[in-house]
C-alpha cells in the first residue's frame, strides 16, 4: 500500500521507517507468495502492474478490516474486569491511570502482602500491590513491577536522626498478619545491628505501637500500615540513618498473564515509574527484594 501510494520506493520506505533495501525483498517476497509481479519498476519510476491495480481494493479491505480488529480488540479490553488487590497503599490516582483501559476492581479485601501475594498466584485476584521477595515469586511463578517505595521512619523522644544500628524493630508473634514485616524486620536488624523486639499484644500499630515506645523508652522502627497514623505530641518522628530503610511496593501478577486488559493495567500502572528514594546512597533494602539492583540500593 505505501509503495503503491507514493510509487517511490525511497519515499515508501521513509514513510515505513524502514530501510530501502529491506522493503524492496519484501515487497519481491511478496510477488512469490502471491505468484504474480505487483510493479514494474526501473532505475527512473515505479508503476502498478495490471495485477497490482486488481488487488490494490483488496488490499484497502484488508487493511481497514485489521484497523477494524485493533479497535474491537481495545473495547472488549477496555469493558474486561481486572481484579486488583493492595494490602494498605495504592496510588492516590490508580483508577485515573486506567480509565479506559479496564474496568479495575479493586478488591475490598485490605490483606496482608504474603496473602495477597498468593491469592494473584492461584487466580482469586490478577493483580497486587504488596511486599514481594524474590523467592516468593520465583515459587509461584509470579513477577513484580516496582509501584512506590516507602522510607521507614522511627518513633522516638525527640525528632533528631538516629542511626539504624540503635533503633528498635518489633515481631509480632501474629505471624498470619505479620509474616511480611517480620521478615523485613529481623532481616533488617540482622543487617544493621537494630535490637529485636518481641510482642503479643497486637503492638505493631496504633496505640499499642506507641505505648511500647513510651516503655522501652528507645526509638522504635514504624512499619508500613502505620506510616499514615498521627503521632502523639509527646512522641516525635525520626529519620533512621546509616542505613535509611525503604518498604518498597511491588504491582504482582502471574508471569505467565496473556489477558490483554491485565497486561493494559501492568502498563497503565507500573510503565514509566521514575524515581520512588530507593536510588539514593545509603538506602537498605532486604537482600531478597526484587527490586534491590537499582542504583543506590544496598544490603
Amino acid at each position: 500500500m505505501a509503495v503503491a501510494t507514493e510509487l517511490n520506493f525511497g519515499r515508501a520506505a521513509e514513510r515505513l521507517r524502514i530501510a530501502g533495501p529491506s522493503l524492496s525483498q519484501q515487497i519481491k517476497a511478496l510477488e512469490r507468495d502471491l505468484g504474480v509481479r505487483l510493479f514494474d519498476r526501473d532505475r527512473r519510476s515505479v508503476t502498478l502492474t495490471e495485477c497490482g491495480e486488481a488487488l490494490l481494493p483488496q488490499v484497502h479491505a484488508l487493511l481497514a478490516q485489521a484497523d477494524e480488529l485493533r479497535r474491537t480488540a481495545a473495547g472488549i479490553a477496555a469493558r474486561e474486569p481486572v481484579r486488583l488487590g493492595y494490602v494498605n497503599w495504592r496510588p492516590a490516582d490508580l483508577l485515573d491511570r486506567v480509565a479506559g483501559v479496564a474496568q479495575l476492581h479493586v478488591d475490598p479485601w485490605v490483606l496482608p502482602s504474603h496473602t495477597q501475594l498468593s491469592r494473584v498466584a492461584d487466580g482469586s485476584i490478577d493483580l497486587a500491590i504488596c511486599w514481594a521477595r524474590a523467592a516468593d515469586l520465583a515459587e509461584h511463578d509470579l513477577e513484580a513491577r516496582l509501584m512506590g517505595a516507602d522510607r521507614l521512619y522511627a518513633i522516638g523522644t525527640d525528632p533528631s536522626d538516629v542511626p539504624a544500628a540503635d533503633v528498635v524493630v518489633l515481631v509480632d508473634a501474629d505471624t498470619t498478619s505479620w509474616a511480611s514485616w517480620n521478615a523485613y524486620a529481623s532481616e533488617f536488624a540482622q543487617a544493621t545491628g537494630a535490637e529485636v523486639v518481641r510482642t503479643q499484644d497486637g503492638g505493631s500499630t496504633g496505640a499499642a505501637f506507641f505505648d511500647h515506645v513510651r516503655r522501652l523508652r528507645r526509638p522504635v522502627l514504624n512499619n508500613p500500615k502505620n506510616q499514615t497514623t498521627p503521632t502523639p505530641p509527646d512522641l516525635a518522628r525520626r529519620s533512621v540513618v546509616a542505613p535509611a530503610p525503604y518498604w518498597t511496593w511491588s504491582l504482582v501478577s502471574r508471569r505467565d498473564e496473556t489477558r490483554p486488559a491485565v497486561r493494559a493495567v501492568l502498563a497503565a500502572l507500573a510503565d514509566g515509574v521514575g524515581a520512588v528514594g530507593i536510588e539514593a546512597e545509603g538506602v537498605w533494602l532486604p537482600m531478597d527484594d526484587p527490586h534491590v539492583g537499582r542504583a543506590g540500593a544496598e544490603v
